[in-house]
């Protein structure tokens, strides 16, 4: 089975596979330029129905101290009180409210998004990239989405003014999910 349109099949409980998935941000950074990284550290599951995708349901846990930016000194500043607090706020976590289909392979995630102990609904959408039978007998599915967020909106407001204007970090950070998520028996 590899096809795109969601089908009845598809129905079930599902795990996301971190060696597989990825959850990433993109941030402007000194006005100019774009550093992106990833939270290796998270877990998931996701109720899906292939028939009534808005009987669909997602729980994602995030540990905030596995923020990986490729540059340990802005990784622990990252994790400071300056933006995710991780001491107080060990985890960002992201429960769903609501599935829409938009179209025959997209969907609308609408769900508690909540940062730094702030909830936020956000909507986030997601294109379904097909499923497939791994070589160890497993049912894969494949979601890619992404969703600009405002870190203010989350309590995340440390910045630093540039001498030739603007600021060193911008507000809007775009958050990015490559899911790979195994049907359980």
């Amino acid at each position: 089975m590899s096809s795109n349109a969601p089908t009845a099949e598809l129905t079930g409980s599902y795990t996301i596979d971190p060696a597989h998935s990825r959850i990433g941000f993109v941030a402007r950074h000194a006005m100019v330029t774009k550093v992106r990284g990833a939270f290796n550290e998270f877990e998931g599951t996701a109720e899906l129905d292939g028939e009534k995708p808005e009987q669909s349901s997602v729980r994602v846990t995030i540990k905030a101290a596995s923020i990986d930016t490729r540059n340990s000194q802005r990784d622990e500043h990252l994790r400071s009180n300056d933006f995710l607090a991780m001491q107080d706020h060990p985890e960002i976590t992201f429960v769903s409210t609501a599935v829409r289909r938009t179209g025959d392979t997209t969907f609308d995630l609408t769900g508690d998004l909540t940062v730094r102990g702030v909830t936020r609904q956000v909507t986030i959408p997601f294109s379904y990239e097909g499923a497939a039978q791994d070589p160890f007998g497993n049912l894969r599915v494949g979601l890619e989405g992404s969703v600009e967020i405002n870190r203010k909106d989350y309590g995340v407001v440390w910045n630093a003014p540039l001498e030739t204007g603007g600021l060193l970090v911008s507000e809007k950070v775009t958050l990015e999910f490559e899911i790979s998520a195994i049907k359980q028996s």
